[in-house]
């Protein structure tokens, strides 16, 4: 079963720069679950058979000239019948000042009322962006977040391989911190993760043998950021000399998150390997691939031989012996 997420309404009108027209006593106590918003247009002619009342009204221009066009009576009706359902929220733009009887019946059950200058569309688009990363479903994965040449990669592997101590050597080659040890991904469209460190951790680091550190204020405001979409996972393990590991990158592979397929890479540990280096190849070939150029496709070419893409991309070699 998902769990469902809310976000409170102070925070949504934080974040919006919203004004109060009307607050009930228990508005500070208003959660909004829905990623969706209303815009009431049939709603005001009375049909409610698919109203969701979880979702924040949006009044504009359009509905608000709609309700201008009826009588005392019957935008009472309309009004009543709608906010009767107790929406978390009504929001008013342009800074339209809101009809006599939508403040008596927002006043009457207890909903809140709030005004913005900006227009209908500005406004719904900021909506729906910021909730749909507040509200979006979620998982908490041990690893560590760096943002490397643009792309974010996520460095996973067993406790101690050195995720942390790569991080740190990144740092210093002018690179970002996300998060270490806990990492907080939200599924934040049908395409994109994004990664950022729980509030109480963020910005610290852990090395053995020196304890915690705080990266931020050791290395700058540069050095860190908040947030950082998933480009890629890499996997550090210690090296196993029984294992074949990937020589040419013919073959791409993915680990799920989310329901999403990410790219995933296995690399081996040992001394003298320089990860932070290897890393910053694997962001910058990763962006290649991205962009449709493959090294090892292009060396297949060069070399005479021909190959077909499978449902992967990846290049299986066709034989002519």
């Amino acid at each position: 079963m998902s769990q469902t997420f809310t976000v409170p309404l102070s925070s949504v009108m934080k974040e919006l720069g919203l004004e109060t027209i009307y607050m009930p006593e228990n508005g500070e106590n208003i959660l909004i679950s829905s990623k969706d918003v209303n815009r009431p247009g049939v709603e005001f002619t009375g049909f409610l058979d698919f109203y969701d009342n979880k979702r924040i009204l949006v009044v504009g221009h359009t509905e608000n000239a709609f309700l201008g066009r009826y009588s005392q009576e019957e935008r009472e009706r309309a009004l009543e019948g709608l906010i009767s359902r107790k929406p978390p929220a009504i929001i008013i733009c342009r800074s339209l000042k809101p009809y006599p009887e939508m403040m008596e019946a927002a006043k009457r059950h207890g909903v809140a009322l709030l005004g913005t200058a900006d227009t209908t569309s500005s406004l719904v688009a900021a909506l729906v962006s910021y909730m749909n990363v507040e509200l979006a479903p979620r998982v908490t994965r041990h690893g560590v977040l760096v943002e490397v040449y643009g792309e974010g990669i996520l460095l996973v592997g067993d406790s101690g391989v050195g995720k942390s101590e790569t991080a740190i050597e990144l740092i210093k080659r002018g690179h970002r911190l996300i998060a270490d040890d806990a990492v907080e991904i939200r599924r934040v469209s049908k395409k994109s993760l994004v990664g950022t460190a729980p509030e109480n951790i963020r910005h610290f680091i852990e090395l053995r043998g020196i304890g915690i550190i705080n990266a931020r204020r050791i290395f700058g405001m540069g050095a860190v950021k908040l947030t950082e979409k998933i480009d890629m996972v890499i996997n550090l393990e210690i090296w196993d000399k029984t294992k074949v590991y990937d020589r040419m990158g013919m073959e791409n592979e993915y680990t799920e998150i989310l329901g999403l397929r990410v790219p995933v890479l296995t690399i081996p540990v040992k001394p003298g390997r320089n990860l932070a280096v290897i890393i910053e190849v694997a962001a910058m070939n990763n962006r290649q691939k991205k962009m449709g150029y493959n090294a090892a496709k292009e060396l297949l070419q060069n070399l005479g031989m021909t190959y077909n893409d499978d449902d992967n991309g990846n290049p299986k070699i066709n034989w002519n012996l």
